[in-house]
This record gives C-alpha cells, sequence and structure tokens, in this order.
C-alpha cells in the first residue's frame, strides 16, 4: 500500500532539504509498522461516521470501563467489532439486548498493534418499531414502483409437485406443521429442507443461501419459505430488500407461508403465492388424495349417470321412430306408392290410346282430303296428264304450244299410260282444224 503523492508534496521535501522517499519495490520493501501507520492515517482521514446495523453480540463485565459488542449487517454475512462506554448500554432509553437494530455514531481506529478495526461509538440510537415500520413501507412503494408485486409475474404453483423445497428454522413448529399436514394429504410428498435461522442478523444470508441451492435443484418444483409468526423485528428478515429481489429473480415458484396475519412482510407480495400460515401453505400446494379419489369417484359416478340417461333418451327416440307407421310396417308405403304408379300407368296408357285414336281418325281424314285432290282421284274420274317425250325428258304439256304436231306424248291415265303421236292442235272456240298440213 503506497502513500499518493504530488507534485506538490515532492517540492515540499526537496525545498526542505529531505530526500525523496525511495519507491516501494522488492529490493525497497516497507516494514510492518510502517504499512500498518499508514493504514492508521487513512483510516482516521475518515473522520466521525453513522453506521446502522444489528447487533449480534454483548460484552458488558461489571467494572470494565469498556464495553464490546459485534455489529452485522442484517442482509450480508459482514459484521465490525465496536466498542463504547457501558454507560451507553445501561442509560439507553430502549434496553439494548442481542438482535436490536441500532444507528451509532463513532469514529474508525486501527490498532496497530494488533492489525484489526474496531469503532469507537460515541452515541446509540436504537431503531424503534414506527422507524422499521416506515423504513418497510417506503421499500415496499419502491418495490411496487418497479413492478415487482405485478400479479402478471406470478407463476403458477403446480398441482401435485414431485419435490417440495423447504425453508425454515431447525425443528420448528413450521417445519413439522408443514411435513405432518403435506404427508397426511398426499403421502408419497418428498421434501428437500433447508434449516435456516429465520430471525437475527444471519438470517437474510442463510435464507439467500438456501434458496439459490433449491431454486437450482432440478427435481424441485415449488419452494415454500415458511416460520410461524412473530413480533415485527423478529420479521424483519422477510422484508429484506435482498430476499425479496431474490424471490423475485428465481425460476422456481415460491410460496411465502411466514405465518403473521397484521402486518405482512414484504416476501408475501413478491412471492407467487401467499399463504396464511404454514398448514396452509401445505393444503395448498398438496392435493388432498381422500379428496381428490372422492372428487374422481363422484365424477365416475355422474359421467356413468349422464350416459346411462343419454342411453336412455336415445332408447326412447328410438322407440318413437319405431312406433311411427312408416318404421312399424316400412312395406305399406311401398306398397301404397305401387298401387299409386299403377293407376298412374293405366291413365297414361289410356290418355295415350285416346290420343293415338283421335290423331288416327285426323290422320285419316287428312289422308282422305289429300286423296280426294290428289292426280291419282282426279285420273280416276276421267282426266289424264299428258307430257311430251323428249329424249329422256318429259315435260307437262299445259298448252298446244308445248306439243305441236308430230310431238311424242305419253298421257297418264288412271291405271296406266298410253304413247302416243301429236297430229296437229286445235285452239278452243276456233272453227277450223289445223291439221298440220300445208
Amino acid at each position: 500500500m503506497t502513500e499518493p503523492r504530488t507534485p506538490s508534496s515532492a517540492a515540499g521535501r526537496e525545498t526542505s532539504g529531505q530526500p525523496a522517499a525511495p519507491a516501494n519495490s522488492a529490493e525497497h520493501p516497507w516494514p510492518v509498522r510502517s504499512v500498518s501507520i499508514k493504514v492508521a492515517q487513512w483510516i482516521d482521514r475518515l473522520g466521525s461516521i453513522w453506521v446502522e446495523g444489528q447487533i449480534t453480540q454483548i460484552n458488558l463485565r461489571p467494572g470494565t470501563r469498556t464495553a464490546f459488542l459485534v455489529l452485522r449487517d442484517p442482509s450480508a454475512d459482514m459484521s465490525l467489532s465496536v466498542t463504547c462506554d457501558p454507560d451507553l448500554i445501561r442509560n439507553s432509553p430502549v434496553p439494548l439486548q442481542e438482535g436490536s437494530r441500532v444507528v451509532v455514531y463513532g469514529k474508525l481506529s486501527f490498532f496497530t498493534g494488533r492489525g484489526t478495526i474496531s469503532l469507537r461509538v460515541l452515541e446509540i440510537r436504537p431503531v424503534g418499531i414506527g422507524e422499521l415500520l416506515a423504513r418497510i413501507e417506503r421499500l415496499k412503494a419502491l418495490l411496487a414502483a418497479e413492478g415487482l408485486f405485478d400479479p402478471r409475474l406470478k407463476r403458477p404453483i403446480p398441482f401435485l409437485p414431485g419435490t417440495i423445497g423447504l425453508i425454515t428454522g431447525r425443528a420448528s413448529a413450521a417445519e413439522r406443521d408443514v411435513l405432518s399436514v403435506a404427508r397426511n394429504r398426499w403421502p408419497a410428498v418428498r421434501f428437500e429442507i433447508r434449516n435456516t435461522a429465520v430471525q437475527g442478523p444471519t438470517a437474510v444470508a442463510q435464507m439467500l443461501t438456501a434458496l439459490a441451492e433449491l431454486d437450482r435443484h432440478p427435481a424441485v418444483e415449488v419452494i415454500v419459505l415458511a416460520r410461524g409468526g412473530g413480533s415485527v423485528e423478529d420479521l424483519l428478515p422477510f422484508s429484506d430488500e435482498a430476499l425479496c429481489r431474490a424471490i423475485v429473480a428465481a425460476t422456481t415458484p415460491i410460496v411465502s407461508a411466514i405465518g403473521h396475519e397484521p402486518d405482512n412482510p414484504l416476501s408475501d407480495f413478491v412471492a407467487d403465492l401467499r399463504a396464511a400460515t404454514p398448514t396452509d401453505a401445505a393444503k395448498r400446494i398438496v392435493p388432498d388424495a381422500a379428496a381428490e379419489l372422492a372428487c374422481i369417484r363422484e365424477l365416475r359416478e355422474r359421467t356413468a349417470a349422464a350416459l346411462r340417461g343419454w342411453v336412455d333418451r336415445e332408447t326412447k327416440a328410438l322407440a318413437q321412430l319405431r312406433s311411427r307407421p312408416v318404421l312399424a310396417d316400412p312395406l305399406r308405403e311401398i306398397d301404397r306408392r305401387q298401387e299409386e304408379v299403377e293407376r298412374l300407368r293405366t291413365a297414361a296408357r289410356r290418355s295415350t290410346e285416346q290420343l293415338i285414336r283421335t290423331e288416327g281418325t285426323a290422320t285419316r281424314h287428312l289422308r282422305e282430303k289429300l286423296t280426294a285432290v290428289g292426280p291419282a282421284a282426279t285420273l280416276a274420274r276421267g282426266y289424264a296428264v299428258v307430257q311430251r317425250v323428249t329424249g329422256r325428258d318429259r315435260e307437262v304439256v299445259r298448252s298446244i304450244e308445248d306439243a305441236p304436231a308430230g310431238s311424242q306424248l305419253r298421257i297418264r291415265v288412271a291405271d296406266g299410260a298410253v304413247t302416243a303421236a301429236a297430229l296437229g292442235t286445235q285452239a278452243l272456240g276456233a272453227r277450223h282444224t289445223d291439221t298440220g298440213r300445208n
């Protein structure tokens, strides 16, 4: 440990004629006395300070002029030796005892002979319950503002945890309550127990260590932090900021079962589940085997009753369907429809025959009319069709000009045809007949 050197101090030594101190090295080591003196000088520069902690040990012997105390940090495994006038302890307005929270005013001293540090206290102020509660309320507001009480951060508790981690005092009523109630409800339940101090200056550090161990344990599915009721001072470790933040940071669901109703410690707000007592915690995380079996029996009976009711309803519905005529005599409707089909078929046949007769009569009348006005009937009455034959062509003679004298004619009569030749022509109403000769 070297003393800081500044240009001004070096210059002062040079102007005063003092030689500069050699640098500290393996060739120029400092003796123990120099190191002790320098440490004492540095500590003395700190001056008088206010320190808060928890008294873990008081050594007050009759006839001595110095009382010895050990002041411990409630949130860390650190302590400090304290000395004071015995009258400060005897005349304290609030009796001081081990576990009391105090604020002291004093000056640190380094004893070069033993190489130890001690705080010489000139004033001791006990921290009252009101001040402790006010601090807890301020910490509660801080944690709430950070969102550590948010219900969305709460992890669900498993229905039937295989292994339960339990942090509680050794051979405590809380431990007995949790174990007995849990095993009575579910005999196969398993526990990983960590016995720690649950009050006093070492409680927070031990609980933090146990919480970290159980959170890393692969088989532990839920952790119970259990303690019976107590005074506000006894429950202070469960409102410690370090413990609250460790509960929030854990990956395993944590149940707070402190068992103190009027003043809930802050662990109740950051835990995933708050139980009123250790017994209540065991009931809420371990299902009752008898109750679950009874529930299964009840559900099974309700399921069977529901199934029987459904079968009965469906049976009645089937009976109603079967009692209907269409299902009682399925062929009856087919027979009725068959008769209707036969009737419709007969009617259709009759209508078709009537239509055929009507149309046949109409066709016959049309045939007679056509025959009456046709060429065959005309020929039968004595008329003939005269055609002039020119090679293979035949042309109907409509005028005397179409059949000049000498034309080959074909005369069709009713029963055949006559071949003839035109000897001459004669116009209707003419007096002379043209014989075709010059």
